[in-house]
């Protein structure tokens, strides 16, 4: 047996294998370090995105809802009847034309309702006629606004009775004199106009009488005069427009009411949101109590409206062309003004330069040549880097003793040009800018043009900072 006390418990110890470094793993852990090191830059780097300029307009948003007034003279029936319509609604009549028929027995509905006419085929200008106003409709349609379409159906119902009255209208002395006994009275045109089937009790309306309140259409109410309808003597049938001029009322506030007395001839563009058609106006600014008011006053496309008291404009005030670039993209800076007789340009390079005054180191006065960057020219005075110069350098004339000394600055507007790989100022003169683009002249000296890119954020870069795309 052996002795316990010679019986030694062995402690097992475990085996550290040293690192083994070798090359790979010092050039993938530098390689690891240098991507997490430009990953964390890339997030932290102010990114320069650059914009390519591009050839555009830009119009202001001046969208407003106005009240059209027109000459409106309402016609009533000469007798009690049933009241049949033949000449079509915005048709223009001549006086001795005839209008409608007052039916007094309503004989001759029946007959206008019965086959005896016939089919009355529609012409080319009539399906226009119903298809326009059914587009219309579709376009302007509301369900905020559904009263619109009860209008729309008087309207479209007296459109079709007026088309089918065509065959009737051709033989309507013939039938007044045999069949129905003279019981037809034949209404004729008073007036040369365009002819309309609505009231809105706006008729006599004038721009000095005109409301906000009336510009608020939510209450508007507008009665569609229909044939074959009962009328009185004295009742309105329908109502005819002698005059071309019309006019639209609109509210202003008085920054916009300025601005409009201020355009040349008094005259501004408008564009009708309708058929997004463009006309000539004159304006007149009127102050009715507190309220200020537009009045543009056209002389065409009134025909194009006879359905509508409410019209949508647009005032196109500022429709400008040009280099159309982002409103972030323009930058303010400052130059020295030399005048151009002390600027001097290099036959080789075509570089332009000054003459500068120097001091030697032994205190010899010399002459050294500095090459400066143009910017722009005005009055005879050119825009140079104030970087490349300081400020009450002694600058001499060429040719001449004459000397000038370097004080006066100015400011321009512009933007970065990154063409050539860092910022380059370049001068704009801006047409005209909304809160998001600018409107620029094009082929300017020292300026911009097409498909030139841009820095879109000017607070992004410093000048002459080089920049990678």
């Amino acid at each position: 047996m052996a002795d316990s006390k010679n019986n030694k418990v062995a402690k097992i110890k475990k085996y550290r294998k040293p690192l083994n470094l070798n090359i790979g793993m010092v050039i993938f852990a530098v390689i690891f370090i240098y991507v997490c090191i430009c990953i964390s830059m890339y997030f932290k780097d102010n990114h320069i995105k650059p914009y390519e300029v591009r050839e555009g307009s830009l119009s202001s948003n001046n969208l407003y809802t106005g009240i059209i007034l027109r000459e409106e003279n309402i016609v009533t029936a000469t007798s009690a009847g049933y009241v049949n319509y033949y000449a079509r609604e915005g048709q223009r009549v001549a006086v001795g034309n005839l209008v409608y028929t007052v039916d007094e027995t309503g004989r001759l509905s029946d007959y206008i309702n019965s086959e005896e006419l016939g089919e009355n085929a529609l012409s080319d200008a009539d399906l226009y006629q119903l298809k326009g106003e059914i587009v219309d409709f579709v376009h302007e349609f509301s369900p905020n606004n559904f009263s619109s379409a009860y209008d729309f159906k008087y309207s479209a119902k007296g459109t079709v009775l007026k088309l089918a009255n065509t065959s009737l209208m051709e033989n309507i002395s013939d039938l007044n004199g045999s069949e129905f006994g003279g019981s037809v009275d034949l209404a004729y045109s008073p007036y040369t106009g365009i002819v309309m089937y609505w009231l809105d009790g706006y008729e006599d309306l004038t721009a000095d009488a005109v409301t906000t309140k009336m510009l608020n259409n939510k209450n508007y109410e507008k009665t569609q005069l229909i044939g074959n309808e009962l009328v009185s003597q004295g009742d309105p049938v329908y109502k005819i427009c002698d005059k071309e001029e019309w006019s639209i009322v609109i509210a202003v506030d008085e920054a916009r009411a300025t601005e409009l007395e201020k355009k040349e001839n008094g005259v501004v563009k408008v564009r009708f949101m309708r058929n997004q058609k463009e006309s000539w106006a004159n304006v007149t600014i009127l102050h009715n109590g507190d309220d200020i008011f537009a009045q543009l006053t056209f002389t065409n496309s009134m025909i194009t409206f006879v359905d509508e008291r409410f019209l949508e404009i647009e005032l196109l005030l500022h429709e400008e062309t040009g280099l159309k670039i982002p409103v972030s993209s323009i930058v303010e800076r400052e130059f020295f003004l030399i005048p151009e007789e002390f600027i001097t340009q290099s036959g080789d390079t075509g570089s332009y330069g000054v003459l500068r005054e120097a001091v030697l180191e032994n205190g010899t006065r010399t002459t050294e040549y500095v090459e400066v960057e143009i910017y722009s020219l005005v009055d005879g005075e050119y825009y140079v880097d104030a970087d490349a110069l300081r400020s009450s350098d002694h600058l001499y004339m060429p040719d001449s003793t004459e000397t000038y000394t370097v004080s006066k600055r100015a400011t321009l507007i512009g933007v970065y040009n990154m063409n050539k790989g860092y910022a380059d100022f370049r001068q704009i003169e801006i047409l005209y800018k909304n809160e998001e683009y600018a409107i620029v002249r094009s082929n300017t000296a020292y300026g911009l043009n097409v498909y030139d890119l841009i820095v879109q954020d000017a607070s992004s870069v410093k000048v002459d900072q080089f920049i990678y795309r």
